[in-house]
């Protein structure tokens, strides 16, 4: 059993391939400069079309709780905060990878930072939505957001998933290869 080094390849790395000609590179400049910028496939991505649906459920859920009448008042009120501290959190990790922030601060581990955001996040929001549910009393705007936020719930619930396989099982496979 080796105990030396091992290096842990990763989808980032420093240096690059060779510089291209000039004429590629004056004939690409307008274009690789847009495409540095942002990453449009991740967009397109199952982890961005993830976090854009459950910015949209947490956003309805919201909605229908506050345009309820609340029958209490503490129950909701953390419902309501649970939520948008979510959806923030959620906007904010979606910022990050489509402006390829976590490319230029490298001394935060995103992967782990966003896995403890959705662990965290999801307990919070099912517990708040627990109790929505049940303060709800047939209010078909408290039931709304309640649904919403188990919909919220079962999208993280998935985005947890996906974040353990990429960074715990990839890393764990590739120690042995």
């Amino acid at each position: 059993m080796s105990h030396g080094a091992r290096v842990i390849r990763t989808g980032v790395s420093s240096g690059g391939p060779a510089a291209p000609p000039a004429a590629a590179t004056t004939a690409s400049s307008s274009a690789g400069s847009d495409a540095e910028l942002m990453d449009g496939a991740y967009f397109r991505s199952c982890a961005g079309m993830l976090k854009v649906a459950q910015m949209i459920s947490l956003l309805v859920g919201f909605i229908s709780v506050n345009n309820s009448t609340w029958t209490d008042y503490s129950a909701y009120s953390y419902f309501q905060i649970v939520t948008m501290c979510d959806l923030v959190m959620i906007l904010f990790f979606y910022i990050i990878h489509i402006f390829r922030i976590y490319r230029k601060l490298t001394c935060v581990s995103w992967p782990l930072a966003e896995f403890l955001h959705y662990l965290i996040g999801t307990i919070l929001l099912l517990i708040a939505s627990i109790v929505a549910a049940s303060k709800s009393l047939n209010f078909t705007g408290l039931v709304a957001g309640a649904t919403f936020g188990f919909l919220a719930t079962i999208l993280c619930v998935l985005s947890i998933w996906s974040s353990y396989k990429v960074s715990c099982i990839t890393q764990s496979t590739s120690k042995y290869h």
